[in-house]
């Protein structure tokens, strides 16, 4: 499982290791670690989704690149939580790429949906999100649907896009995640 972080639409900042929005991803990742799944969590380079650059999809990939290097044959799923929503619903048609748990994604009506068909997709967002209202995503799984993609999609009452009220719960959701993607993979 790769776990990436919120940013912002522009910034050419650097990404630090104290930034809140990359260490939320720790608590995040331990909730969807199992013991037949490994986890990472990728430090962009910079804050910013910064199109048409893509910086944070870029990095992403390259991640995505490093992992299949090193683990032949493994299968990817993707944790992003905001921009990081963004970049993981973006990437889901990447090679050995199984599912993508997208936490209060940012989302726009331009966004590709074709990618997720085939691909574990739950959506998770808090329904007092004012940074990214939760009805973007309700649109973007309405919209995914349509294209034959099967979307969970959760809201989290009393929640906002910190995921820091009812963090169990933000936490139970990436465990469901890990849980559908491990039945997945298993041999039948």
């Amino acid at each position: 499982m790769l776990a990436l972080h919120g940013g912002r639409p522009v910034s050419r900042a650097p990404v630090r290791g104290t930034r809140l929005a990359y260490r939320r991803m720790f608590p995040l990742a331990r909730a969807g670690h199992r013991s037949d799944v490994s986890v990472w969590v990728l430090r962009n380079r910079v804050r910013g989704w910064n199109e048409p650059a893509l910086d944070a999809v870029c990095d992403a990939r390259r991640a995505i690149e490093v992992i299949r290097g090193s683990h032949r044959g493994a299968r990817i799923a993707l944790l992003g939580h905001s921009m990081g929503g963004r970049v993981a619903l973006r990437l889901a048609g990447e090679p050995d790429v199984v599912g993508v748990c997208a936490l209060a994604p940012w989302t726009t009506e331009d966004d590709a949906v074709e990618q997720l068909t085939g691909r574990i997709v739950r959506i998770v967002h808090g329904d007092r999100d004012r940074t990214i209202p939760p009805e973007t995503s309700l649109a973007y799984a309405r919209r995914a649907r349509r294209a034959g993609a099967a979307v969970s999609r959760h809201v989290i009452g009393g929640s906002g896009h910190a995921m820091l009220r009812r963090a169990e719960e933000w936490n139970a959701q990436v465990a469901a995640f890990a849980l559908d993607c491990a039945a997945a993979w298993s041999p039948r």
